[in-house]
């Protein structure tokens, strides 16, 4: 029995998720208690627990993973600043008078918000309240209606930025570089987050692009279930449609544009998306406009005058022209700082900043608490052999390296019903990746094969986050059982996108080796 103590750890975590413990305690609960039955048992050595601190430590001070409360930042504030609702309610009136229309707008919204704000929750809340009941006054298929607002929220976790590339992107770096290790090399190459986000971005719109279609279809072939919306507003005017589809649309190419063109770090560029989103807010929430656009200027003019002509006053040969463009820039800082302190005191008035910071934290806590206690369910599984069995399972596949991919990829899937993206992520693909990429598998193209695989366990039942987002927001006409349907076809839609991506690794890997 001893020598399946790997395999009884990893049931017991699952057990222990399944019974409802918090998913961080039941991580280093099974973990610490698996490392003393090895212990007892004579199949572990205690003193392997030493390179935890280490873990912890690389963990903490991973410039990397800072990006990841910026992010959710800049996704709160927008999401509180009702700017989704604006661009419901626009778009909903530019397609609405087409079968399926309404449909298409959630999509493209959809689309929208996971590139500006990448927060699944937020998203998927948002659309139950706003756009659901809409669809159902129209005369859509509850089913339908209810697949499309969890499916088009959850676009959040492949559409760049988000929180689900950023931690793949630490983790398939660290496998790349043990498999590296492993064939040995010690001049070592990495992968980093803006490769991801660049390996991304076409196959999140091939997903966006699989489900306008799917909805055109079923527009023919089911034409009850989608009518067109009647629009009594009318359509918006050019003004309007600019007015709601700009701001997001502005910091979304100020985001992954800093990231792509490399003048920005990830981390950089997720704090320029948090200012952007505070900024964004304050305009909607009532501080002059006038000062908002001065402190956009002023911050952009900073950041490439800095860029090009960069000013060390704490050199003993600065001369007058230095001080002179030192004080320019502060000016400018100066100007910038106004607005968004301006933009901060409006949000906090209107209630929107207390929540958007209890929100943010709330958040980073469990998915940083989930990292740290992966890394001590890591060791121990290690330490157990785990990583041996995992590896003579793969390659004990038939088919060689597809076999194996195939494997891990329904591994996944299965995981997916009953864990979140962070465990599979932080648990599952330290042990499977390296492998993976010693048999010859491209380790971004296997990124955002994973990512677009991670992404449907927010679909799938019963612990899809997705479903129990809706199920809160639903009007109570809507059941459990209609939500559970609606999203049937659409992980079907994300398991074709799988096989798209398989047979045309082009979409993953063109974009980041023309720009990387």
């Amino acid at each position: 029995m001893t020598e399946y103590l790997d395999l009884l750890m990893f049931a017991a975590l699952m057990g222990a998720i399944l019974l409802g413990f918090p998913v961080s305690f039941a991580i280093a609960g099974v973990a610490i208690g698996f490392a003393y039955l090895g212990y007892a048992a004579g199949v572990m050595n205690l003193s392997l627990l030493g390179a935890l601190g280490q873990r912890v430590f690389g963990v903490i001070t991973n410039d990397v993973l800072i990006a990841i409360p910026l992010f959710v930042t800049m996704g709160v504030i927008l999401e509180r600043s009702h700017i989704a609702e604006d661009l419901l309610d626009t778009m909903g009136r530019l397609f609405g008078q087409l079968r399926g229309g309404l449909g298409i707008s959630v999509v493209l919204v959809g689309a929208l918000l996971a590139a500006s704000t990448g927060i699944v929750g937020a998203t998927v809340i948002a659309m139950g309240m706003i756009a659901l009941p809409t669809m159902l006054r129209t005369g859509y298929d509850p089913r339908l209606a209810s697949g499309l607002v969890c499916t088009a929220g959850t676009l959040g976790q492949i559409i760049p930025p988000s929180t689900l590339l950023i931690i793949l992107s630490d983790v398939m770096s660290s496998a790349y570089q043990q498999a590296q290790y492993e064939q040995g090399k010690f001049s070592v190459e990495t992968i980093s987050v803006g490769q991801i986000f660049a390996g991304a971005l076409i196959p999140g719109l091939t997903l966006v692009a699989i489900y306008i279609l799917y909805l055109l279809v079923l527009g023919v072939i089911r034409p009850q279930d989608m009518p067109p919306a009647p629009t009594p507003e009318g359509r918006p005017g050019l003004t309007e449609l600019a007015g709601a589809v700009a701001p997001p649309v502005v910091l979304i190419i100020a985001v992954l544009g800093a990231i792509l063109s490399g003048i920005a770090t990830p981390t950089e560029a997720a704090s320029v998306g948090a200012v952007g989103a505070i900024l964004m807010a304050g305009a909607r929430q009532g501080v002059s406009r006038r000062l908002i656009l001065a402190g956009v200027a002023a911050l952009l003019i900073l950041a490439v005058a800095a860029g090009v002509a960069p000013v060390r006053l704490q050199r003993s040969d600065a001369g007058m022209g230095a001080w002179t463009l030192g004080a320019v820039y502060g000016v400018l800082a100066l100007l910038g700082m106004a607005a968004v302190l301006a933009s901060l005191r409006k949000l906090a008035q209107r209630d929107v900043l207390p929540g958007a910071v209890t929100t943010t934290m709330t958040v980073t806590a469990m998915i940083f608490a989930t990292i740290l206690m992966a890394s001590v369910f890591s060791l121990v599984f290690v330490g157990l052999g785990g990583d041996a069995r995992v590896e003579q399972i793969l390659q004990a596949m038939p088919g060689g390296a597809t076999g194996a991919l195939i494997f891990a990829m329904v591994l996944i899937f299965v995981l997916g019903f009953f864990l979140d993206f962070v465990e599979i992520t932080v648990i599952l693909l330290p042990l499977v990746a390296p492998v993976l990429i010693l048999m010859g598998h491209d380790p971004v193209w296997l990124a955002i094969l994973i990512a677009i695989n991670l992404q449907t366990s927010f679909l799938t039942p019963p612990f899809g986050f997705s479903l129990f987002y809706l199920r809160g927001a639903a009007p109570p006409e809507i059941s459990t059982g209609q939500i559970y349907a609606g999203v049937a076809p659409f992980i079907v839609l994300q398991v074709l996108c799988i096989a798209v991506i398989w047979l045309v690794p082009g979409l993953a890997t063109w974009l980041p080796g023309l720009v990387f």
